[in-house]
């Protein structure tokens, strides 16, 4: 486990499916006023019932764009910072990308956390042509899209780029983002061989979903050590996150383990039935989440 030790941060994260526009921003606000660290949507292009498994999307189920969501909560919240939890690489080219963030970093005065992930979701790919490829591919893809994307939000005023998935020729990026040297990367992902290589190559913070435990997640930040020691790296450097779907009368019992296993930016995860009933009962916790570290 990572020896340095980093501040405790909470996250409230409610999707964007399933709801409604007064829904969402009644949400935000309600958690930037209530103290809440970082906010975050997702990034799909259907709804579907249950991510873990779905194979089709739900033609049933309304979604609104995750990218578009970060621009309106920017100028709907003042402290909490902002990010997709997390957008998927393979959906857009890197240099779209890099501007749509560094437009939000600005219209949030410097407050965007930029989780991106290699992209998982086959149906949302083939409805729309787009192309996947196999785990492998995705990696590499994500790897050379994190060297653009940092390269353009450089001060270089030009960026040339030669690599087997990506080409850049003289590209420019202005404006820079707000945040300096850029704003934070978040990477999610789990896989022991690549992903978590490249996580610590490239990333600030390292985020996982709670589907198998503590122990599991402890075990694969032990993994990430390990990487950091291959390359080089300091792994006191990379934050370790969590998304926790929280049971309101019991967060602090919840969040507890994870704290102990070294992961410090807790994101907790809200269902569409009634998101601000349930925060609100999370935010009268806070002071006791925060007294545990």
């Amino acid at each position: 486990m990572a020896a340095a030790q980093h501040p405790l941060r909470i996250g409230a994260k409610l999707v964007p499916q399933g709801t409604t526009i007064a829904a969402l921003r009644a949400f935000w606000r309600l958690a930037d006023e209530s103290g809440f660290d970082h906010l975050w949507v997702y990034d799909h292009l259907a709804g579907a019932g249950n991510l873990a498994t779905v194979t089709e999307p739900d033609p049933a189920i309304e979604l609104y764009d995750g990218w578009s969501l970060l621009a309106a909560m920017a100028s709907e919240t003042r402290r909490a910072r902002i990010g997709a939890m997390v957008t998927a690489n393979t959906f857009r080219h890197p240099g779209v990308l890099a501007k749509i963030a560094t437009t939000v970093d600005h219209l949030s005065d410097g407050r965007l956390e930029f989780g991106i992930g290699a992209g998982w979701s086959e149906y949302e790919h083939r409805m729309f042509g787009l192309e996947l490829g196999g785990a492998r591919q995705r990696i590499e893809k994500l790897d050379e899209a994190l060297r653009i994307i940092k390269a353009l939000w450089s001060p270089e005023p030009f960026t040339d780029f030669a690599g087997e998935h990506y080409t850049l020729d003289k590209a420019v990026h202005a404006p820079k983002p707000v945040q300096t040297p850029h704003p934070p990367i978040w990477l999610g992902g789990t896989g022991e061989k690549r992903m978590l290589k490249l996580v610590a190559e490239q990333a600030d913070v390292w985020n996982t979903v709670n589907h198998d435990g503590v122990e599991e997640a402890a075990r694969l930040s032990g993994v990430l050590d390990r990487w950091c020691a291959e390359v080089g790296r300091d792994p006191g450097e990379i934050r370790r996150s969590v998304q926790l779907r929280p049971d309101p009368r019991r967060v602090v019992d919840d969040v507890a383990p994870w704290l102990d296993a070294g992961f410090t930016e807790i994101v907790l995860f809200f269902a569409p039935e009634q998101p601000l009933a349930d925060l609100e009962k999370v935010a009268e916790r806070l002071p006791a989440l925060r007294a545990l570290i």
